[in-house]
């Protein structure tokens, strides 16, 4: 069966339990990472948010080993996961207070945070692979992510968890995007925005716990910021925004494990993170709001029109040409002939461009501050800006041809 085959099996769940468990539990993840993760990044909040990722590895550490002297399972995901929240909300608590109660700022204070709290992790695992008891092998994976073998049981909390955190998005949407744009104009409303930050860490937190199995502490920051910043070349509105990102991250990683399912030596959570990278990429080229192909675009079409409207002027005025890009698109246009001697097309066009300066010129003289005539960029036509009657006023203004000569 080629790589192929085996891709398309995976994405219609016919790969094997396993697969099919996996894929639905890491497009659950995705989605729940979009919408929590596009409030985090429109409140700017992203650094957090990885502090919070890496204050998860004690955490599991000490929960594995609570676990082990309790006489259980040291890899009980539902017990490491609880560890795991704890010591996330203890790094959040401790960067909030830092940045409250001293003279650091936030990056200094994350700075602290997330070294400290990662390499107290790092030690713990040392500890932790010494142990004679505890089935402490593959633990590290938590640092990556890990599907192989994942249980029902695990899907299942993963996806409860997962929904739990869509249902706050959707309820704490209004408070939190204020928070986001306006924090100030919202405490004047009532809002409580300490409060209301916290919900949205809040968020990332449930999120980065429920996505240690799959993506691993390490990478779930990108599935929190990818996808909302992904979605961003898409739309202006944060309701749509949530939307897109909730359906960029969970096409991540829907596709992410499918691709992983095709091969037992790719990981799924390296491969999910690369899987988002490759949307927002797309997404960077091709949107066409802010895509840097719709830029390029836009701006070899006001360049074509600016060179366009200099020739015309210049064939209506008597003067040469030498610019080689402003003959071409007159050329094309069959304003002018290959001699370098306008058409009858051209000289009529010549005509009316060089009549709409004489009138812009005029609207700016007589009506000097009405912003309307703002508008003037040399380009658009004052038809499109002023009424008929107003044009034909101006036109009155204009000396006839006969004075003109």
């Amino acid at each position: 069966m080629t790589a192929l085959e085996l891709f398309l099996r995976a994405l219609t769940l016919q790969a094997g339990y396993n697969s099919a468990l996996v894929a639905v539990g890491a497009g659950l993840l995705g989605i729940a990472a979009g919408g929590a993760g596009a409030f985090v990044f429109l409140r700017k909040r992203a650094l957090v948010s990885d502090a919070i990722t890496h204050a998860t590895l004690p955490g599991v550490a000490i929960a594995f080993m609570t676990l082990v002297l309790l006489g259980g399972d040291g890899r009980w995901l539902p017990g490491l996961i609880l560890g795991a929240a704890v010591s996330a909300a203890i790094g959040l608590i401790l960067v909030e207070w830092i940045t409250a109660r001293t003279r650091l700022g936030e990056d200094a204070a994350i700075g602290a945070v997330l070294s400290v709290f990662f390499g107290f992790g790092i030690v713990l695992l040392t500890v932790i692979q010494t142990m004679d008891r505890g089935r402490q092998a593959g633990l590290d994976t938590f640092l990556l992510g890990s599907t192989a073998g994942m249980l029902i049981g695990e899907a299942v909390m993963i996806a409860a968890a997962g929904a739990a955190a869509v249902a706050l998005v959707v309820a704490l949407r209004r408070p939190m995007t204020m928070v986001a744009f306006d924090p100030e104009h919202a405490a004047t409303l009532g809002i409580d925005v300490r409060r209301t930050d916290l919900a949205m860490m809040g968020l990332a937190l449930i999120v980065t716990v429920i996505g240690l199995k799959v993506v691993g502490l390490i990478l779930i920051v990108a599935m929190l910021i990818i996808p909302p910043v992904a979605a961003r070349f898409w739309t202006d509105r944060v309701d749509r925004l949530i939307v897109i990102a909730a359906a960029i991250g969970g096409v991540s990683g829907y596709l992410g494990a499918a691709l992983s399912a095709t091969a037992a030596d790719l990981p799924t959570g390296p491969i999910i993170v690369l899987v988002a990278f490759a949307l927002f990429a797309a997404s960077m080229a091709l949107s066409p709001l802010r895509g840097f192909l719709a830029s390029t675009l836009r701006h070899r079409r006001f360049q074509h029109r600016v060179h366009l409207r200099q020739g015309l002027l210049a064939m209506a005025r008597g003067e040469a040409i030498y610019d080689r890009l402003t003959l071409s698109i007159l050329r094309r246009r069959g304003l002018i002939r290959r001699d370098g001697v306008a058409t009858e097309d051209g000289r009529g066009a010549a005509g009316r461009a060089l009549l709409d300066e004489a009138r812009w010129a005029a609207a700016r003289r007589l009506r000097a501050d009405d912003p309307v005539l703002d508008r003037y960029d040399g380009l658009t036509p004052i038809d499109d800006v002023l009424t008929d009657d107003q044009v034909a006023h101006l036109d009155s203004l204009l000396p006839k041809p006969e004075e003109a000569r």
